[in-house]
């Protein structure tokens, strides 16, 4: 096993495990020196590319910004979302999953879904290729984005297909906007660790676009804390140069050959 996955592991009920997100190397670079885990997800779909959703996201992007964000990381585990319709199958996944690994090198692929996807993850984890897990709201199948574990039913079946993933052998798992006491109740059920997005404190770990947490989109979710309005500043810089190439400010002897 990858000494990162098993690094990740140890921090079950002892210590947070800080997660981000990354789509090219100099955001990575910075998110290396203080992340456990850097997942290159498909929700560039919406914050680079303005597409409606993920299902828009094609392997050959996911593996061009994957292949940047491995140069800028050096200590943390490096995951890489599998996009939509590239693992319908076993064959289908193992063969995509290979080719992101090969041309990424990254640590492990994360794929969304439980009992429907089992089999997959099964096969891909004898081909010994490291699966994370995603249950909760799936931005690749799911026509509505609510929180879920409100009927009894969800919360039985996402309480199942945890217990299922954990038993096909994946080393983590996503729960994005799971109800608190579900995601408390499948975090202390599971022996991987669970990594939370709108899942509350309870998870042992947990995730931000990174774009959201500097406040370079304009998104009002619920779980997203805006740290800093990158925006703002961006517009400062790019005043301050405007005003000095019409005022002849920029670029000085210094800048100049």
């Amino acid at each position: 096993m990858n000494k990162k996955i098993k690094k990740i592991l140890s921090k079950k009920n002892k210590s947070k495990i800080i997660c981000l997100t990354a789509y090219s190397k100099n955001i990575a670079s910075i998110l290396d020196r203080y992340c456990d885990l850097i997942l290159v997800g498909d929700s560039l779909g919406s914050v680079l590319y303005n597409y409606k959703s993920t299902k828009e996201v094609t392997l050959k992007t996911m593996i061009n910004h994957s292949k940047s964000v491995r140069l800028g990381v050096k200590k943390s585990l490096m995951v890489v979302d599998m996009p939509y319709n590239t693992y319908r199958n076993s064959h289908e996944a193992l063969k995509n999953a290979k080719l992101v690994i090969k041309k990424t090198k990254c640590d492990a692929i994360k794929l969304e879904g439980g009992k429907k996807i089992i089999s997959i993850v099964k096969s891909l984890v004898k081909n010994k290729i490291p699966v994370m897990g995603h249950l909760g709201i799936l931005p690749q199948t799911d026509k509505k984005f609510t929180f879920k574990g409100k009927k009894q039913s969800e919360r039985n079946r996402i309480i199942k297909d945890a217990k299922l993933l954990e038993a096909a052998g994946i080393f983590s798992i996503v729960l994005e906007c799971v109800e608190t006491k579900l995601s408390k109740k499948i975090t202390e059920m599971i022996n991987i660790p669970t990594i939370g997005i709108g899942s509350s404190v309870n998870c042992d770990g947990q995730v931000l676009v990174i774009d959201d947490l500097l406040g370079l989109g304009k998104t009002k979710l619920k779980f997203v804390k805006k740290y800093l309005d990158l925006n703002k500043i961006i517009e400062g810089a790019i005043k301050r140069y405007r005003s000095d190439v019409l005022n002849k400010q920029f670029p000085k002897a210094k800048h100049s050959f």
